[in-house]
């Protein structure tokens, strides 16, 4: 299929942007925390059985013109194509995710992150992953941690890899390993459709949403919907009913959910599901 070329002026009123267009750190830096904190990390494509598809045309068409969100290949390819338009040195990564995996369980590489190198140093960027995800690029440099608008991060060395931790209260917690072995787009089709249509893939069977703001991280798990505060304070609720999943999701979430009936019945079917209890968590 051939692909227009992608709509910045669209892009920057979607995520609020209002700075240069020019490829530096500082534009870099902007244009992440603004990406972040207004297109929610979400799966409703999954959980309700619709494809979810990962080519330029349709990633504006849900994300950017249709006020929808995604999970990290919609997140981060739309990132990767918005920052090529404005001329970084861009490509995508792999990773294997840790967090929540048991000690030695090596799993696939179903996770996608960004490597912008700027005026001979490299960044690493990820626009989605969930709960932990970034809210700045980090410079791709292991050994010492980085602030960001939110959690301390860090990179930790792994042989010819990099572990990327977050600091959770007086802990740092593994989230992901990755290398620096340019992956494509067929790589990320191939994973995107496993994760959306697998009958055991986490996708297809919890509702999931998580968004970042300036003080806090918003989370929801099925019906368990869970505000971080930066101060350290944790509120947690269990959604009672489908109005209420629906208004979390658009207000928390800024969600623009679908016109379907799917939509409901899926809501519905949430309402006998058990409570996920979220792992405790301090910001």
């Amino acid at each position: 299929m051939s692909e227009t070329a992608f709509d910045l002026d669209a892009y920057f009123a979607r995520i609020g942007y209002t700075g240069q267009r020019t490829p530096t750190l500082q534009t870099l830096r902007e244009i992440h925390r603004c990406h972040a904190g207004s297109i929610p990390f979400e799966n409703l494509n999954p959980f309700l059985g619709w494809p979810v598809r990962l080519d330029m045309t349709s990633l504006e068409d849900k994300l950017v013109r249709g006020g929808r969100g995604g999970y990290c290949f919609e997140h981060n390819l739309l990132l990767m194509h918005a920052l090529r338009a404005m001329d970084f040195s861009v490509s995508g990564l792999g990773a294997r995710v840790l967090y929540n995996v048991a000690p030695g369980v090596v799993g696939p590489r179903t996770h996608m992150l960004l490597h912008i190198v700027l005026d001979g140093t490299s960044y690493v960027a990820d626009a989605g992953f969930g709960g932990q995800t970034l809210t700045d690029p980090l410079q791709l440099k292991a050994g010492f941690e980085q602030t960001t608008s939110l959690e301390p991060f860090r990179l930790e060395a792994a042989g010819d890899q990099f572990v990327l931790e977050a600091r959770l209260g007086d802990q740092w917690r593994a989230l992901y390993r990755f290398g620096l072995e340019e992956q494509l787009q067929v790589d990320y089709e191939v994973t995107s459709w496993y994760l959306s249509n697998h009958p055991q893939s986490q996708f297809v069977n919890n509702l999931i949403a998580a968004r970042p703001d300036v003080d806090r991280r918003y989370a929801l798990r099925n019906k368990e919907f869970t505000v971080h505060y930066l101060d350290g304070r944790t509120e947690r609720r269990v959604l009672a009913s489908p109005p209420e999943v629906r208004t979390i999701l658009e207000s928390a979430f800024r969600i623009a959910l679908p016109k379907s009936p799917d939509v409901d019945t899926a809501f519905e079917r949430l309402m006998g599901t058990p409570v996920y209890h979220q792992e405790p968590r301090t910001p």
